[in-house]
């Protein structure tokens, strides 16, 4: 199996990146996904983050407040790693349950979606790790278009709390350069589409389910043969 780590930074176009993934037939597990899940009325996250954080990042039906929790862990990086730390256990978890249901179901590329993949380690994984790009000045111009509301000041505090995306770069395997049009990121995009989808090696190939189950045709038939064998050689003695 490969699995293909793809990140970035926030309004750098990486759920772009990812819904292109998905509409050529890539599954991809995303992080923010299971992070909401992860936060759901009632979860075990849920419960450590309200006891962390109080009644007053809730919302009137219970659910968290997401955009009040952000406004507060973005502006303190201490709580901020405190919310990650409390939060991770249950999104790993949650990110291996869904690779194991898409190994089980026999897909041989998936895509892990993940805005903290450096910073989690979950680019030990995967391979390649895909970086969508674009410079500060194009991510905060086009955070403040996307969020009308959010002030300047709130959106710089936003980009400054993640990994900057220079350094990500220089961490990629693959870097999709989206400071331009989205007729130039469709481009880029399918050179990518053919890389990440050419034929598993053979290390990939064993880690799929097809290889597991052949290796465990092979050791069963040996097994077989074997018995049989020996139980020949019995009958002749």
């Amino acid at each position: 199996m490969r699995i293909v780590g793809l990140t970035g930074g926030i309004a750098s176009g990486k759920s772009t990146v990812s819904n292109l993934f998905k509409s050529h037939g890539l599954p991809v597990v995303d992080a923010d996904v299971v992070a909401r899940e992860v936060l759901r009325k009632g979860s075990g996250g849920w419960k450590k983050v309200v006891a962390a954080f109080g009644d007053e990042i809730l919302l009137e039906d219970g659910e968290v407040n997401r955009p009040r929790l952000g406004q507060i862990v973005f502006s303190d990086p201490d709580k901020r790693q405190f919310l990650n730390r409390l939060l991770a256990p249950y999104i790993a978890r949650g990110i291996f349950w869904e690779v194991l249901k898409l190994w089980v179901k026999g897909y041989k590329v998936i895509v892990l979606d993940v805005p903290l993949l450096f910073e989690a380690k979950m680019d030990k994984f995967t391979k390649p790790v895909i970086v969508v790009w674009v410079d500060p000045e194009t991510q905060i111009q086009r955070l403040l278009a996307r969020d009308k509301s959010a002030e300047e000041e709130d959106a710089r505090n936003r980009i400054n709390a993640q990994m900057p995306l220079d350094v990500k770069r220089g961490k990629a395997d693959i870097v999709i350069d989206n400071t331009g049009s989205f007729d130039d990121l469709s481009q880029h995009f399918q050179k990518v589409y053919v890389e990440v989808s050419k034929p598993l090696t053979w290390a990939e190939f064993w880690r799929s389910r097809h290889g597991v189950f052949t290796i465990l045709a092979s050791v069963t038939s040996g097994v077989v043969l074997f018995i049989k064998a020996f139980s020949n050689h019995t009958n002749t003695l």
